[in-house]
């Protein structure tokens, strides 16, 4: 198969969709790999470090969507790249479709066949593919909303863990998902007064059972969310629900009434956020204040440490692009239903359920489009 690299355009988005590692793993199974100038040099990989393992540097974008059959990349494809798709593409990346109306549109008007990291499962029901972006982002979450405490940012001044003789921040956490749990490590580390919420009991007497009397678990409903929301210092929101929009666990309401220079660090807002205020923001321009509330809300927060972030996400998905290359895309999802499950549009129509109904779309069983790849 020939396979595609292009350099990711989004705002401070320092990834790179292939590892010359991962490069050199296709080569090995005879696939031909196409990257495109500098696209590693962000993370430290060098043109010549993809040459040396047997990949072609090509000097555009537009030529790497030329050649390709296979497109890999990390974040979803910006308007300009939407615009070069086309059916004999298959798109895997990560894609966040639910909230994001006009990539979903230029998608299904591309006819190209769109499998998305964060909708492929595991035996165990679990996102494997966005589980190593959860892990960075629950734990970037703890450093960004310490920051955001910080007096400068327009934060309380509160120093996370306090210090003897002074009482340390409370640290709310939405969830106790992989972005939770992460957060919930980093939060204790730092000698936070941590409270994680979650509406799985099992999930709460794991957490229990990992920190026992270090932290509180609490079984989420509205009055629970209200009661810590507003007496907290800092809130992290990990809401997931998978595919689909995140529900709007913090409202308008709870803004106005939460204390002065708090923050909240809004993990979901990839999937239009959990907090009604929330809006998406860059790396370069991070935050903004409503209410005297300091909101965080970067969709892309692991492209801060994209080193890192590469190599886990490499780990993650080498398996699915070798599977995809080796066996097509057609007969890899007709063999593979977690892979399947990551088909969110295909060929004009969109077969992702909770796309469709986030956008009001009519929806298409992935099983039903494979006859047509």
């Amino acid at each position: 198969m020939l396979v595609g690299v292009p350099k990711e355009i989004k705002n401070h988005e320092y990834r790179v969709g292939l590892t010359p590692a991962a490069v050199k793993e296709l080569v090995n199974h005879n696939h031909q790999v196409f990257v495109e100038t500098t696209a590693g040099d962000g993370v430290g990989f060098t043109d010549a470090d993809y040459q040396a393992v047997g990949a072609t540097i090509l000097d555009t974008a537009e030529a790497v969507f030329e050649k390709a059959e296979m497109i890999v990349k990390v974040k979803e494809p910006q308007a300009v790249e939407r615009k070069r798709l086309t059916e004999k593409h298959t798109l895997f990346t990560y894609l966040h479709l639910a909230p994001d109306v006009p990539q979903t549109e230029d998608l299904i008007a591309s006819g190209a066949t769109c499998i998305a990291y964060e909708t492929v499962t595991d035996a165990a029901g679990r996102l494997p593919l966005l589980a190593p972006m959860s892990e960075v982002a629950g734990r970037m979450s703890i450093q960004a909303g310490a920051h955001c405490l910080e007096k400068y940012r327009g934060g309380r001044g509160v120093l996370l863990g306090g210090v003897p003789g002074v009482e340390p921040a409370k640290v709310v956490v939405l969830g106790g998902g992989v972005v939770g749990k992460n957060a919930t490590a980093m939060a204790v580390g730092l000698g936070a007064d941590v409270v994680v919420l979650d509406k799985s009991v099992d999930v709460l007497r794991q957490l229990d059972m990992v920190y026992g009397n270090r932290i509180k678990t609490v079984y989420s409903t509205e009055h629970a969310i209200t009661e810590h929301v507003l007496s907290a210092d800092l809130v992290i929101g990990g809401i997931l629900i998978p595919g689909a929009a995140a529900p709007k666990l913090i409202t308008r309401d709870h803004i106005k009434a939460m204390k002065t220079g708090a923050a909240i660090v809004d993990v979901a807002i990839d999937q239009g956020g959990c907090v009604e205020t929330s809006k998406p923001t860059t790396h370069a321009d991070p935050i903004y204040i409503v209410d005297d509330v300091v909101h965080y809300c970067v969709a892309n927060m692991p492209g801060a440490v994209a080193r890192t972030s590469t190599m886990a996400l490499n780990n993650a998905t080498l398996p699915f692009v070798i599977e995809l290359a080796n066996k097509g895309a057609k007969r890899a999802m007709a063999e593979n239903p977690h892979l399947l499950n990551g088909l969110n549009v295909c060929r004009g129509k969109v077969t992702c359920e909770s796309v469709s109904v986030a956008q009001g779309l009519s929806y298409t069983p992935a099983s039903e489009m494979l006859n047509a790849i």
